[in-house]
């Protein structure tokens, strides 16, 4: 592939993030957290169709101390979010387009055992860290002080279902920007819970509305790009670990046109040195990029056709994931009989900011 075909202004696209953390984020102590056991009796919330896990009224967790000592006023009080992987270069941005657009973002996040009982200084706030092993717990007892909570995962591709399991169980909406996983499990625990969700491998908004260009072209005219030979390149920071899930939508969107392609055909660029040579990343953002580029050739190579969208940065995401959980909040206000939801359907709603 031509070198000269990598390289282009930065455009946009995705970018996944789970629970490392950097040297912007500040250990202020250590806890020791304790594991209460859950009540097994539900509860439902006055503003949702579904139940939720309720914490032993007779006992005081540390989760439920941490909560009451940081607590806003009531009248400061936005949309509150708790935002899973707060460590993470996802998590932070989140936190801070959140904030700035008037969301409340609880101080508890779920982190790696490394992190467990911890307390992480983020922005201007501290946030206290759990492990694995008391998640069910500590979601409990934040939903029990704030009942319209609403979650953001950004955390790892192998906690995806997991955590909708437990998002599911407990009976808390959730935002999962989180690639990968096994999505049709995923789609399948969140219907038979019956439980509200956006997911979306991706969260940039003109992303998203190229995406559904890209699947109003493959209904309307399917095998149009019959015989077309196909290349996929994508390129992000070397802590993402799986296929960019916008690239496998993009080509799932060929394979209707009648490209014959297979998504262990993508190529990986996960080297900072061919990152800055070859593809033109910009160094200063080798540590936090997603670009895509989509090459098409005729079968006699006399006609190609070629899709690119670069992005640096995460705000493009960030602020998509703001308006997924403002989206989410109003389809829950509604008691819309839809419950689960991708970004087109936010996109469709058309009060983004």
């Amino acid at each position: 592939m031509a070198t000269s075909m990598l390289k282009s202004p930065t455009n946009l696209l995705h970018n996944h993030l789970g629970f490392s953390s950097n040297d912007s984020t500040r250990i202020i102590s250590t806890r020791r957290s304790i594991v209460v056991p859950v009540s097994h009796n539900r509860r439902r919330r006055s503003s949702r169709l579904f139940s939720v896990v309720s914490m032993a009224a007779s006992s005081t967790t540390p989760v439920q101390t941490f909560l009451e000592k940081s607590a806003p006023s009531q009248q400061n009080l936005g949309i509150p979010i708790m935002v899973n992987a707060c460590t993470g270069k996802m998590g932070k941005a989140v936190i801070n387009a959140a904030e700035a657009a008037g969301l409340y973002v609880v101080p508890v996040s779920f982190g790696c055992e490394e992190e467990a009982g911890k307390t992480f200084e983020i922005g201007e706030k501290e946030f206290l860290v759990h492990g694995p092993s008391d998640r069910e717990t500590v979601l409990a007892s934040v939903c029990d002080k704030y009942p319209n909570l609403i979650v953001v995962d950004y955390t790892v591709p192998s906690a995806v279902n997991a955590n909708a399991e437990l998002y599911c169980k407990v009976g808390v909406p959730f935002v999962m920007g989180t690639t990968g996983g096994d999505r049709d499990l995923l789609n399948k625990t969140v219907k038979d819970a019956g439980l509200y969700a956006v997911i979306s491998p991706q969260m940039g908004k003109q992303v998203v509305a190229f995406l559904a260009a890209m699947e109003i072209m493959a209904e309307q005219f399917p095998g149009a790009f019959s015989g077309y030979n196909l290349q996929v390149m994508e390129s992000h920071q070397a802590s993402k670990v799986d296929a960019s899930g916008t690239a496998k939508a993009v080509i799932s969107c060929f394979n209707k046109l009648g490209v014959d392609f297979d998504m262990d055909e993508i190529q990986l660029i996960r080297d900072p040195k061919e990152q800055l040579e070859m593809v033109g990343v910009p160094e200063e953002h080798i540590s936090g990029h997603a670009f895509h580029m989509y090459h098409l050739t005729s079968p006699d190579e006399t006609v190609t056709f070629e899709f690119q969208h670069n992005v640096c940065g995460r705000s493009i995401y960030a602020e998509g994931t703001v308006d997924a959980v403002l989206f989410l909040a109003k389809k829950i206000e509604e008691k819309d009989n839809k419950r689960l939801y991708n970004m087109i359907d936010v996109l469709r709603e058309g009060n983004m900011r």
